[in-house]
């Protein structure tokens, strides 16, 4: 029986439309050839990039490790009240912007802390909380915080120019204007990295948008968004300056 099946098998692969055919030649295979290879070697040490990211936040508890029950603008506030004079790096937001965090709770319809979103980011069996901050000239602060020992610690967070944040996986997703070459948008994808304990951008590309023959430039000018919502959450409309 096992003869029989191996001669059908071998008559059905010769002859007949169902035959092998060949896909013409094989390009030969260059491999990459290094360039001034009489340089000497880079004397300074590599910087960890994303150290400075890691920040614990100050007097915020989180019951078993759950940032499900934390408050977004409560987080957002503690970092404010921590660091009040920051403008610039990890924790700078334009000083407005720290004045509309402090008065959430009497004026919610100016609260630049958009709705809050929750994914597995560090691959932990929790979820992380991510936070997005509208702040002036079309400004979008986004921050990702990690619950452990019984506290919050943030392991990412950057200001650009946003067009849109996209959750893929353990990936956050961050599209933005590209405003010194016009036609194309930066797409930058940030994943968690397990020896610096904090989401570094790991796939960083220029794409182009529109041919650069065309006319006016096809990128969507950037409006206040937050990530695409999960399945569970419940549409929320946008501010009336993020409408299209």
């Amino acid at each position: 029986m096992c003869a029989l099946g191996l001669g059908l098998a071998l008559a059905g692969c010769g002859g007949g439309e169902g035959g092998l055919r060949s896909a013409g030649p094989t390009p030969t295979a260059v491999g990459p050839v290094r360039l001034w290879p009489d340089l000497p070697p880079a004397t300074n040490p590599p910087i960890d990039y994303g150290e400075s990211d890691i920040q614990r936040v100050p007097g915020v508890e989180v019951p078993d490790n759950d940032v499900h029950s934390v408050d977004p603008v409560a987080v957002v506030r503690a970092e404010v009240r921590a660091r009040p004079d920051a403008r610039t790096g990890a924790d700078g937001l334009y000083e407005q912007t720290a004045r509309a965090i402090e008065a959430c709770d009497t004026a919610p319809a100016a609260c630049p802390v958009l709705r809050p979103y929750y994914r597995d980011l560090t691959g932990n069996g929790r979820d992380e909380l991510i936070v997005g901050i509208r702040m002036p000239e079309q400004q979008v602060g986004v921050r990702v915080y990690v619950a452990e020992n019984g506290g919050l610690t943030r392991i990412m967070s950057t200001v650009d120019q946003v067009i849109s944040v996209e959750l893929a996986g353990r990936d956050l997703i961050m599209r933005v204007g590209s405003a010194g070459i016009p036609g194309y948008e930066y797409r930058t994808a940030w994943s968690w990295d397990e020896q610096q304990g904090s989401m570094l951008p790991t796939r960083d590309e220029i794409v182009r948008v529109k041919p650069s023959d065309a006319g006016p430039s096809m990128v969507p000018a950037p409006h206040l968004v937050s990530p695409t919502p999960t399945p569970t959450d419940r549409p929320v409309p946008l501010p009336p300056e993020a409408t299209p």
